[in-house]
């Protein structure tokens, strides 16, 4: 096995090739194309995530094509994206993109594996990745999904919650990317949410890796998700992590429960491990001080 400097210097000289290959694809069209390598520390961070979709636009402006990857010669394993079809949708969100198109092996997403299941049918639109769908997804012989569709229909989330149409489809197809464009029913549409999040709540759901995970209880969880209230410490029942005051965590619905939130802290872990099940105004008893009332305000709240 490799060593991480050996893999970091292999991917140096591996990028510099694929960006010569991909220059003389596109150059036989009079298309001009840049390079750009992002890391998740790009993407986490609010003012390099800005940044990089400055540079994206930029390039869009002066009809130079984007070709994005990850930056491979700096990034280690606890801190990647780790995948393309994530960091696809991770763009496409960046810069409000109108359609997102995942090219692979097979003609889209199918109720069990073709390969195996003649039966196995094409869905042609699915309008939520809902957990039915998601598992048609891990259902492929091995544990591995056909096509890579498990991180596929994580990146259809991202697009979708983005406000942005998604499409996976075959690219051994001639011409495929010109069908999908001209509205032929190819491969399988994903559609986007009615109601897009906005650009702050988007980078809070998706773009930064939560730092911690706070667990609440059912009226809690009621509040946030049904009356649109703000985190507050009387909710929370159990506090895990390390984190700073200004970082996302992960919000859970009961012990062992799953995921339904992300938000920004307005207090650090162990200041939560003080103040959770306090009410408001014990808050300044239990740390000699009150700077918020919420642990979460609603703001900076997305349930996912």
């Amino acid at each position: 096995r490799r060593s991480i400097p050996d893999t970091q210097a292999a991917a140096a000289v591996g990028q510099a090739g694929l960006m010569w290959h991909y220059e003389a694809a596109f150059r036989r069209h009079d298309i001009r194309v840049g390079q750009v390598l992002l890391t998740a520390q790009d993407i986490g961070d609010r003012a390099r995530y800005l940044n990089a979709k400055n540079t994206l636009l930029s390039l869009l402006k002066f009809d130079v094509l984007p070709v994005v990857n990850e930056n491979d010669t700096v990034a280690v394993e606890e801190i990647k994206v780790g995948d393309n079809d994530n960091l696809s949708a991770l763009v496409a969100s960046l810069i409000d993109a109108d359609l997102l198109v995942l090219l692979t092996d097979v003609d889209g997403l199918y109720t069990d594996d073709p390969t195996l299941d003649v039966r196995a049918r094409k869905l042609d639109t699915v309008e939520a990745v809902t957990e039915e769908i998601a598992r048609l997804a891990r259902a492929a012989r091995d544990g591995r999904s056909v096509g890579g569709m498990v991180t596929k229909l994580q990146a259809a989330r991202k697009a979708a919650a983005a406000g942005v149409p998604m499409v996976i489809a075959s690219g051994r197809r001639p011409g495929v990317l010109k069908r999908v464009l001209d509205g032929e029913a190819v491969g399988t549409y994903f559609a986007p949410k009615a109601r897009r999040l906005q650009a702050r709540k988007r980078w809070i759901a998706f773009a930064v890796p939560p730092q911690g995970r706070l667990t609440v209880d059912a009226g809690a969880l009621t509040a946030l998700t049904l009356h649109g209230k703000s985190l507050l410490p009387s909710g929370i029942v159990d506090v895990e992590g390390t984190f700073a005051s200004g970082e996302v965590v992960a919000v859970l619905a009961g012990a062992g429960g799953r995921e339904f939130a992300r938000g920004v802290v307005n207090f650090d872990a162990a200041e939560l491990r003080k103040i959770r099940g306090a009410k408001t105004n014990e808050i300044e008893q239990r740390l000699g001080y009150r700077s918020f009332d919420e642990v979460i305000h609603r703001d900076n709240l997305v349930i996912l």
